[in-house]
């Protein structure tokens, strides 16, 4: 049984990440957390950037759903932004980029969150258009 297997910790190495690495400079990227909340969100429904009415509430403690909400308000935003831009891609409503720049980030996280979004989905969206070619 493979899954009562022990895990054992290979090394105490930093996973590099590629984002990272390719990024702008310290001061303008995002963090190893940020990151992955970047990319955590691409799974995220669109109905989890808005905040649930009773009928979703009282259907997610039927169904046993957790809110994927962070306590923290500048993570929070992040994420909601990340929900849009990977449903979206570059056309998120002028409001939401606000709350964003709002909550503490800059221009140029924002253009970097964007174009490594779109430059992931970009190849997929191409793949999809051949497909019907």
């Amino acid at each position: 049984m493979a899954y009562l297997a022990r895990i054992e910790r290979s090394g105490g190495d930093a996973i590099a990440l590629p984002e990272l690495l390719a990024g702008s400079s310290i001061g303008d990227g995002f963090n190893g957390l940020e990151w992955s909340i970047i990319r955590l969100a691409r799974i995220d429904a669109l109905s989890t950037i808005r905040p649930a009415g009773p009928l979703r509430r009282f259907w997610n403690a039927l169904v046993g759903c957790t809110n994927p909400e962070l306590a923290n308000e500048r993570l929070e935003a992040l994420r909601k932004i990340a929900v849009l831009g990977w449903h979206f891609g570059s056309t998120i409503p002028r409001d939401d980029v606000a709350d964003f720049l709002a909550a503490g980030f800059t221009q140029s996280q924002y253009e970097l969150l964007v174009s490594s979004i779109t430059s992931v989905t970009a190849p997929q969206q191409r793949q999809s258009l051949e497909a019907f070619a």
